[in-house]
């Protein structure tokens, strides 16, 4: 008896292990998975921060101008902040001051030989809001606000005589709007051209010489510019977005 039980036994662990066998046969091979192909990570940059720079272009009067329309050496140091958002609208602000130099003294001689002179402006400032649009490392943008320079000084003679005269209107304060592009194109830097427009109104002779009274003439100034700025805790692309 007991051996009847043993070889039944045996048996059915046979029996068993050839099923196992043939299930694991049924079975389906598991498929092959490819890894997924590399994407590289996309930079995102950002403008938000302060940053310092400098300056060098040229300027001119407009027509109608004390000053000489010739073109003049300009150069000067810059500072700012900007506010990246939404997300490729950038908001700053800046102040700028240039010096300004290699112009002449302008000589207008009206019908009764009365000479009047105008002083080039030899420094020239503005304070300014702007609002930009960025795609990568690109910014294009516009700017506008306040403007000062540092006057317009006439002077007016009669066969070499001094002659007494008053004038009206404000030459030193005036407003400036403007253009440009700026481009990052290392950690903390960016490099820009720009075109600034500043207008300081207009001078009227009021009280003078016969033939200069009611004479008008336009305080304006065109500039073109390129620069450098230093962007403090700008450390390259702001992040990578998978």
């Amino acid at each position: 008896m007991k051996k009847t039980i043993l070889g039944a036994a045996a048996l059915a662990g046979v029996l068993a292990a050839l099923a196992g066998q043939a299930f694991a046969a049924d079975m389906p091979s598991r498929p092959y998975a490819k890894a997924p192909a590399y994407t590289a990570p996309a930079v995102v940059y950002n403008w938000t921060g302060f940053y310092v720079g400098g300056h060098l272009g040229g300027a001119f009067a407009g027509n109608n101008s004390l000053q000489s329309s010739d073109a003049r050496f300009l150069g000067g140091v810059q500072a700012g902040f900007d506010y990246q958002f939404t997300p490729n609208w950038v908001l700053g602000a800046e102040a700028q001051y240039s010096w300004l130099g290699g112009g002449t003294n302008n000589n207008l001689i009206f019908p009764a030989g009365t000479v009047v002179t105008g002083r080039v402006a030899d420094q020239i400032g503005s304070v300014t809001g702007r609002l930009g649009y960025t795609w990568g490392p690109a910014l294009v943008y516009a700017k506008g606000g306040y403007a000062w320079r540092d006057g317009n000084n006439i002077g007016m003679t009669v066969a070499g005589v001094p002659q007494a005269f008053t004038t009206s209107g404000n030459s030193k304060d005036g407003y400036t709007v403007g253009a440009g592009l700026e481009y990052l194109f290392a950690p903390n830097w960016s490099a820009k051209a720009e075109y600034q427009y500043y207008n300081f109104g207009n001078t009227t002779v009021t009280a003078g010489p016969a033939d200069t009274v009611g004479a008008r003439f336009r305080n304006d100034e065109h500039s073109v510019k390129v620069g450098v700025n230093y962007r403090f805790g700008w450390g390259g692309p702001a992040a990578s977005r998978y």
